[in-house]
C-alpha cells in the first residue's frame, strides 16, 4: 500500500486523543501502588485504530472533530483497562515491547487498576452532555453498555475453550467468538458510535454492521498471523498465542488436519498450564501449523473476508460525500490486512 493516508490519520487522531485522555489519569496518592499503574498503559502508545474510527466516521457523516473527541477518549480508556486484564487471564508476559502491567507489579494491583482505568472511562462520556446533548449521551451509553456484554460473552468463550480444553471447533465458532470479544469493542461499537454522532442519530445503526464486522474480524486474524510470524517491532510475545493456548484459526485448523498422534499430543499440551508448556513444545507446534498449512490457509480468509468488507464500504457509505475521513475508512481495510 503506498498510501500513507491511514497511518496519517490515525497518528493526527491518536495524537488528539491521547493528549485529552491525559485529562483524565488523575496525578494524586496513591501513585505508587494505583496512578502510575492505571496511566502506564495509556503513556505506551498503540495504534489508537479505534477512537480513530469514532472521529473518522463521525466526521464523514458531518460532524465536528471536538463533537466526538470524548466518545475517543473513553474508547480508548476503556480498551486499555480491558487489555490489563486480558494480559491477566492470558498470562500474557509483553504488551507494547515492555513486560506487562502485571508481570510489573503482581496481579492486585494490576487489576485494580484495570478496574479504576474502566470506570474512568465513563467520565468523558458523561461530559459528553455539554457537547451532544443529552439525547445522544444516553444513545451512546446505550451503546456502550450493549459492546461491553458482547465482549465479556466473546471472552468468556475463549476463555472456557481453554479451559475446557475444547479441539472440535470450526472455523465459524471461531469467527462467532471474534465478532463478540474483537469486533464490538475494534470496529463495530466505535464505527456505531461515531455514525450516532455524525447523523444525530438518524440512520440504523445496524446497516453498518456487516462491514464493521468483516473489518474487525480481519484485523483480529492479522494480528493472530503477526503472533507467529512478525519480525522486529512487533510489540508482544512471539508465539505467544501457542503458550497462550489461544484457539486461533491456525490452532483449530491444526486440530482438524493433524494425524491421530499428533492430534493426541497437541490435545495433551493444549490441555497443560502455560508454565508446563516447554519452548520445544511451542516450536513443536509451530512446525506443524507450518506441514498443515496452518498459516496461509488463516492469510486465504483474511484476504476473503478483506475482499467482503471493501463490497460492504460501498454499500454503506455509498451516499456519503468523498472526504479524507470516508477514504481513511475505506483504506483501513488494505492497512490491516497489510499491516506488520
Amino acid at each position: 500500500m503506498t498510501s500513507t493516508l491511514v497511518p496519517d490519520t490515525m497518528r493526527e487522531y491518536g495524537e488528539l486523543t491521547r493528549a485529552a485522555v491525559r485529562d483524565y489519569l488523575p496525578a494524586r496518592e496513591p501513585r505508587r501502588y494505583l496512578y502510575d499503574l492505571v496511566a502506564d498503559y495509556p503513556e505506551r502508545g498503540g495504534k489508537m485504530m479505534r477512537p480513530s474510527l469514532c472521529i473518522a466516521t463521525a466526521r464523514a457523516f458531518g460532524a465536528r472533530l471536538e463533537e466526538a473527541l470524548l466518545t475517543a477518549v473513553s474508547i480508548e480508556l476503556l480498551h486499555n483497562a480491558l487489555l490489563i486484564h486480558d494480559d491477566i487471564q492470558d498470562e500474557s508476559e509483553e504488551r507494547r515491547g515492555r513486560p506487562t502491567l502485571h508481570v510489573l507489579h503482581g496481579v492486585p494491583l494490576a487489576l485494580n487498576a484495570g478496574d479504576l482505568l474502566s470506570l474512568l472511562s465513563l467520565r468523558p462520556l458523561i461530559q459528553n452532555r455539554d457537547l451532544i446533548g443529552d439525547h445522544l449521551t444516553l444513545r451512546i451509553i446505550e451503546e456502550t453498555e450493549r459492546m461491553a456484554h458482547e465482549c465479556a460473552e466473546g471472552q468468556a468463550l475463549e476463555l472456557g475453550w481453554r479451559k475446557d480444553n475444547t479441539s472440535a471447533l470450526e472455523d465459524e465458532d471461531y469467527l462467532a467468538m471474534v465478532l463478540k470479544k474483537t469486533c464490538w469493542l475494534a470496529t463495530i461499537y466505535p464505527i456505531r458510535v461515531g455514525a450516532l454522532i455524525g447523523t444525530r442519530d438518524s440512520v440504523n445503526l445496524d446497516d453498518f454492521g456487516p462491514f464493521a464486522f468483516l473489518l474487525g474480524a480481519t484485523f483480529q486474524i492479522q494480528d493472530d498471523l503477526l503472533n507467529l510470524v512478525a519480525e522486529g517491532s512487533y510489540g508482544k510475545e512471539l508465539n505467544g498465542d501457542i503458550w497462550e493456548g489461544k484457539r486461533t484459526l491456525m490452532l483449530i485448523r491444526l486440530f482438524r488436519e493433524a494425524n491421530v498422534d499428533e492430534r493426541s499430543q497437541l490435545s495433551k499440551l493444549m490441555s497443560l498450564a502455560r508454565d508446563r508448556r516447554r519452548l520445544c513444545d511451542i516450536l513443536w507446534v509451530r512446525r506443524l501449523m507450518d506441514k498443515y498449512g496452518c498459516v496461509e490457509y488463516a492469510r486465504q480468509i483474511a484476504h476473503g473476508l478483506a475482499g467482503a468488507a471493501l463490497h460492504e464500504f460501498s454499500e454503506v457509505y455509498a451516499s456519503l460525500p468523498d472526504s479524507r475521513d470516508k477514504r481513511f475508512l475505506e483504506e483501513m481495510v488494505t492497512w490491516v490486512i497489510e499491516r506488520t
